[in-house]
């Protein structure tokens, strides 16, 4: 391509130069110029660019490829794109360092905002109560709490919950049906190992934990999941099947009560295992409460779950209320002393619990996180009209709808603003059928509370504009 200058439209009443020259696409070339002429000052922080069509005619190229290449640029961080304000240069005359982010592993670097979901913030532990009630179970403890421990975990947090999971979720269980875990995943570590075979997953839920049963020795077969959570119509023969019936991670919704019953008529005509994993079966705002599937049928249901969301996951403490068929089992796979969670801290949650702390430090998390939620929905509606936000009637997290073929791009645009946040194909299941969704899974809970408006900034700048706006570029 030849060297030329280009005078373009006015733009805000001043002229546009640039110098397209060099090897490459004339795109290639497009950006090129573009980024050198907001590198050198030529197109300061909030300068306003051609729409397509006028750009596109000056430079004697396709709409197209001024469109593709301002796409680009936005992805990449130098410029901004917002219905009714067109295109313009960001507010960063250079790019933030970019950060790591599973979907561009080539990329390094620390973000500077972070809506990763499933971390609540560390801020908001009850220290002071935690303290006084570690100070109880302490001055209580009984001296055998001091050696080697029951695989099955403490008798007092194992009483404590089964009367706060009868309460709260509706459990039938007793005490002796409950095993203590160290979390969620240790508890499915212990199933896959015990009840192996085939089991039956949600097309759309945590890589960590497929592969945590596939290290197990479990295969796992995608099940359609739509607004009424998982199709559990697609079971089979399969040994187990492992639901998130609360809320459905990470797509939001709960189970469908005609699913609810079909999953358990399902166990008992094959003598299969439901796994409820308690997803946020604590933390909801827009709802009444969803009782637990186990209360339907305690035989054929194990219900996984512990207070790394409502409390924090470095207390390492879970627990699986049982089958009784299974407790001996389980028990004896965990091994024959508690060697995963500490004794103290177990006695410490069981007076949090009965002293009715933890009810009200629950209470206090869902006004919190709704707070939270409510200003990500607020912002979402001002700023990016055009994206939908789902699964947000509980949880820590929510969901926003992408147009087709976009997420990558946004994930990376992303990582330009200096913010880690995931795609929700991080989470589909390599062979879930077909219909893939583009989106973006959003955890509100994590930041600070000094650097959420800045995140809540950071997320907007990184959406797409609506098309709207694109059409009248």
């Amino acid at each position: 391509m030849e060297d030329s200058w280009v005078n373009s439209a006015e733009v805000l009443g001043a002229d546009l130069h640039l110098e397209l020259s060099g090897p490459g696409s004339r795109r290639a070339v497009l950006m090129r110029a573009l980024r050198e002429a907001v590198r050198g000052g030529r197109l300061a922080p909030g300068t306003r660019l051609p729409p397509y069509r006028s750009l596109a005619a000056d430079l004697g190229v396709a709409r197209n490829t001024v469109a593709d290449a301002y796409a680009e640029l936005v992805a990449e961080g130098w410029l901004t794109a917002r219905q009714g304000s067109g295109t313009r240069v960001a507010a960063r005359a250079e790019p933030v360092a970019p950060v790591r982010v599973r979907t561009t592993p080539d990329r390094v670097g620390k973000p500077v905002y972070d809506l990763v979901q499933g971390k609540p913030d560390p801020a908001a532990f009850p220290r002071t109560a935690w303290i006084a009630s570690a100070r109880r179970a302490l001055n209580a403890a009984p001296n055998d709490a001091f050696g080697p421990g029951d695989p099955r975990g403490r008798a007092e947090l194992r009483e404590a919950l089964a009367g706060y999971l009868a309460r709260a979720r509706g459990v039938r269980t007793d005490p002796e049906r409950i095993v203590l875990c160290s979390g969620v995943a240790h508890g499915l570590r212990l199933l896959a190992r015990t009840v192996g075979g085939r089991w039956g997953v949600e097309a759309y839920g945590l890589p960590f934990h497929r592969g945590l049963l596939t290290g197990a020795g479990v295969e796992t077969a995608p099940l359609a999941v739509d607004a009424e959570g998982a199709d559990v119509s697609g079971l089979g023969r399969e040994r187990a099947v492992l639901l998130t019936p609360a809320h459905q991670f990470p797509t939001g919704g709960p189970l469908g009560s005609g699913r609810r019953a079909a999953v358990v008529d399902w166990a008992r005509a094959t003598g299969g295992l439901v796994v409820e994993d308690d997803y946020d079966g604590e933390l909801r705002y827009d709802r009444q409460p969803v009782g637990a599937v186990q209360s339907l049928d305690p035989e054929r249901v194990a219900l996984l779950g512990s207070v790394s969301k409502s409390l924090s996951p470095t207390l390492r403490i879970g627990w699986m209320v049982l089958p009784d068929a299974l407790v001996d089992d389980i028990a004896a796979a965990k091994g024959e002393r508690e060697q995963w969670s500490s004794a103290t801290e177990q006695l410490t949650l069981a007076d949090f619990i009965a002293s009715g702390e933890y009810d009200r430090h629950v209470r206090r998390m869902r006004q919190r996180h709704r707070r939270r939620r409510d200003r990500l929905v607020e912002v979402l509606a001002e700023r990016a009209p055009q994206v939908r936000v789902g699964g947000v009637a509980a949880g820590l997290h929510a969901v926003l709808e992408l147009p087709p073929g976009s997420e990558r791009a946004v994930v990376k645009a992303a990582a330009w603003q200096g913010l880690a946040v995931e795609g929700l194909d991080e989470y589909r299941h390599p062979l879930a059928p077909a219909g893939r969704r583009d989106g973006l899974v959003v955890g509100y809970a994590t930041p600070p509370e000094r650097d959420y408006p800045g995140a809540l900034d950071a997320l907007c700048r990184a959406l797409p504009p609506a098309e709207e706006s694109l059409a009248g570029a």
